[in-house]
């Protein structure tokens, strides 16, 4: 998901995809850690996918107070 794309989200939709993603993450993790995981660089995009939702959502907070 890019930026432009996540800019485009509300609030509530990008805490919900935050969300989301982390529970994807933990389910990934445990399916590592019995072995079962097929595609191990999903876990570290995800966690960069997260990363940029925070940084957008802190943005979109700050913008709104400012106003």
């Amino acid at each position: 998901m890019k930026a432009s794309e996540i800019r485009e989200m509300s609030i509530e939709d990008i805490e919900k995809k935050i969300a989301d993603t982390k529970a994807e993450i933990f389910d990934l993790r445990m399916k590592q850690a019995t072995g079962s995981l097929e595609k191990p660089h999903k876990l570290h995009e995800l966690r960069k996918l997260v990363a940029r939702l925070k940084t957008i959502l802190k943005e979109k907070m700050n913008d709104g107070s400012e106003k």
